[in-house]
């Protein structure tokens, strides 16, 4: 019976750090995250690195990385501190053997000296005469203690494993995702809790570090289910209170499936790479399974927050859908001012791509503020993902050598025509000085050009945006040569007339 209702909310996020940070991880840690915040706790993180063989310090590094770009900001931890650290668990070998040690002292623990040939035997046996408890025979349970000690001093090999009570019966999980899942006493047996090499199992030092450390609430993904039952019986070994758990659903693919690598991008800093903004991938990644009423989609960082309860949490899987995230992406975006596109997006990203050069992006950005904010007005809209601005401000940064898009120019320039539309173009917008150039006085100059040329305003239009673009898909033509300036912009258009007819 979970036993923390009084307690104040302590939770853990304890990522293995046997690769990057992935999708279902960052959602395990966002829950926990806004559980603690909603309900004024603490959150721990903790790193789970007891597989020597994969576990290393460069993925812990991108773990941590992984989770400041998150926003995910941690109460005790790596970098933090706390007062029940450490928190790698590597550090905290002693603290498992004193625990383990200590379990076998008070009769709730053994030692065992079965080998993996006895242990494979004992298990054809049971099978052969159909025995409806398949596991461990607890062979070595009732060894005297005196007895266990002396081999266990004299060297012989040895795990410890925990004393079941005979009499437990069934395991009933109080779930706060699924309800009541209930275990069958005879799948229990006397599991290992420390290694014949000296190392804990998970099932043992995940309790060891939880109860230790005040856990309050376990949220996890489903697969942990079945770990759960195990891990009672060690709390209740070591007579400490159960946490509540919250087994949450996986994550799937598109085809049903589990998602993986099969389905494009799944760690944390691939999405950040691809140009996607933290707090909306945040949002995104807490719909998976959880929801502020049945209607809200976006979902912003404070009111996460302020709102989350694990009684909004689906049991059922979610789909990961790559459209619905650039979409809430978008809305982010729209959402900014525009000096705040600038700064965060746009310049960031002009900077990276080489067609600004500045020691950081602040730096660049301070240089002409006017003229970013300006070309954040006309991009934000038509952007949903950061990296799109790139090439839709390219034809900006060619001076006066415009890159022309070949079918462009066959459509708009090589046509009857054109080359008095650049020149009539020109001509009007000669009259205005620097001082003047703006979109609205640029618009202006050109509205009354068509009718007096005798065409339309597509092809009017189309011959002097790619003589000024170099492609007959541009931002609004006004902006455009606004930000071109005026001697650019008069110099992109003569230099345009021998590419007219």
């Amino acid at each position: 019976m979970s036993s923390t209702e009084a307690r104040p909310v302590r939770v853990r996020f304890a990522p293995s750090p046997t690769g990057k940070l992935h999708v279902g991880g960052a959602r395990t840690a966002i829950y926990n995250w806004a559980f603690a915040r909603a309900n004024h706790g603490t959150f721990i993180l903790r790193i789970d690195d007891t597989d020597p063989t994969r576990s290393t310090e460069e993925n812990t590094q991108v773990i941590l990385r992984a989770m400041k770009w998150l926003g995910l900001d941690w109460d005790e931890g790596p970098e933090v501190g706390g007062d029940f650290g450490p928190y790698w668990q590597t550090e905290r070998l002693d603290i498992y053997r004193k625990a383990a040690e200590r379990l076998v002292a008070d009769g709730r623990a053994y030692y065992c000296f079965c080998t993996p040939e006895k242990l494979a035997a004992d298990k054809k046996a049971a099978q052969e005469r159909h025995d409806p408890f398949q596991g461990y025979q607890r062979t070595c349970r009732d060894i005297d203690p005196a007895e266990a000690q002396r081999r266990v001093d004299a060297g012989e090999p040895h795990t410890i494993r925990i004393k079941v009570p005979l009499d437990r019966g069934d395991v009933v999980v109080h779930d706060a995702v699924h309800g009541d899942v209930t275990f069958e006493a005879n799948t229990l047996d006397d599991f290992i809790i420390f290694r014949s090499d000296g190392t804990p199992t998970y099932n043992f030092a995940t309790v060891v570090d939880d109860s230790m450390m005040g856990i309050t609430h376990v949220i996890r993904g489903d697969d942990h289910l079945s770990n759960t039952p195990r891990q009672i019986m060690v709390y209740e070994a070591l007579g400490a209170p159960t946490p509540t758990f919250a087994h949450i659903s996986m994550i799937l693919g598109p085809d049903g499936k589990k998602l993986s690598k099969r389905h494009g991008a799944t760690s944390v800093e691939e999405y950040r790479d691809a140009g996607y903004d933290s707090d909306a991938f945040v949002n995104y990644l807490a719909l998976l399974g959880w929801a502020l009423d049945g209607d809200t989609t976006i979902v912003p960082r404070d009111v996460l927050a302020k709102s989350f309860s694990l009684d909004h949490v689906s049991k059922n899987p979610a789909t990961f859908d790559l459209k619905k995230l650039d979409w809430i992406n978008g809305q982010y975006l729209q959402a900014m001012s525009d000096s705040e596109f600038a700064r965060t997006q746009l310049v960031p990203q002009l900077v990276a791509a080489g067609l600004e050069d500045g020691a950081d992006a602040e730096s660049v950005y301070a240089a002409k503020p006017a003229w970013f904010d300006l070309l954040a007005s006309v991009l934000k809209p038509r952007t949903t993902l950061a990296p799109q601005v790139v090439e839709k401000s390219r034809f900006l940064y060619w001076g006066e050598d415009v890159q022309f898009d070949e079918k462009s120019v066959s459509k708009n320039l090589a046509k009857d025509g054109a080359r008095g539309y650049l020149e009539a173009a020109r001509d009007a917008l000669s009259t205005l000085d620097a001082s003047g150039w703006n979109a609205a006085a640029i618009d202006a100059a050109l509205e009354p050009l068509p009718d007096a040329l005798g065409t339309n305003k597509r092809k009017f239009y189309g011959a002097v945006r790619v003589a000024e673009c170099g492609n007959q898909v541009s931002p609004p033509l006004g902006e455009s040569l606004e930000l071109l300036g005026c001697d650019v912009a008069l110099a992109r258009l003569e230099k345009a007339l021998p590419l007219a007819k």
